[in-house]
């Protein structure tokens, strides 16, 4: 599930490399509306799927993949990719204060909305000038320019929206942090991995967009994560 100002196109090269393991892949739009929408959204797909699932999520995929995964029994791991974890009654501001602010916080641009409903919002995009510097500075230019005049906005409430329930208690957890990643503080990321007593935790040289310009890390990962449920369900014990 990927995360704010992005769509599921951030996850083509890290979905290439899964296929060509053998590995089915969906990897779906998250809607950017909100935890309670997208969080509902994302349990309904689950739900469709059979078999087990190894959920992924990017950024603030992490908060959804998060809630949506609670009580399926289908999902078997978690993998965080320089994600949000909050806990129930956590949201990604409260979880974000406890950490110095990224650069990412001083680069946002916020539009107001209107539907055809009546009803209005907040949309939050980042300022196109500091896309680069802020949420993806390990890619070209050209490649950045591109992502920052075709990112998909989040709705503000997102950021403030408390979990309900969060799956990584009882789930096994992989986590990836990305050590130059300033949209969202790798401290952050990391205090999340040991509150999550993550079986396995990652850091790579990377910007906030490492499943873009590190899709071989972020798959490896993905296939941990699957490996160690498949070895753990035919009843052998991981070595130490």
């Amino acid at each position: 599930m990927h995360g704010a100002f992005a769509d599921a196109s951030s996850w083509s090269g890290v979905v290439k490399q899964l296929q060509e393991n053998g590995y089915k892949v969906i990897a779906p739009a998250n809607p950017l509306r909100g935890v309670p929408q997208d969080s509902s959204y994302l349990a309904s797909l689950l739900k469709s799927v059979k078999g087990p699932i190894v959920l992924a999520g990017h950024s603030y995929g992490g908060a959804v993949i998060s809630q949506a995964a609670a009580g399926n029994d289908n999902v078997k791991a978690l993998v965080y990719i320089n994600a949000i974890m909050p806990d129930a009654g956590e949201s990604f501001t409260t979880l974000s204060a406890k950490f110095a602010p990224p650069l990412l916080s001083q680069a946002l641009r916020q539009v107001p909305f209107s539907n055809g409903a009546g009803s209005a919002g907040t949309d939050v995009y980042v300022q196109t000038a500091k896309f680069r510097q802020v949420f993806a500075a390990d890619l070209p230019t050209n490649r950045t320019d591109v992502l920052a005049a075709s990112q998909r906005p989040i709705a503000a409430s997102a950021f403030t929206d408390k979990l309900t329930r969060a799956a990584w208690r009882d789930k096994p957890v992989y986590v990836l942090v990305g050590k130059q990643d300033r949209a969202i503080n790798p401290d952050l990321e990391r205090f999340e991995a040991r509150r999550a007593k993550a079986r396995k935790t990652v850091e790579i040289n990377a910007s906030h967009v490492s499943l873009i310009s590190q899709p071989a890390a972020v798959k490896n990962l993905i296939v941990n994560a699957a490996e160690d449920y498949e070895w753990n369900s035919r009843g052998r014990h991981q070595p130490a």
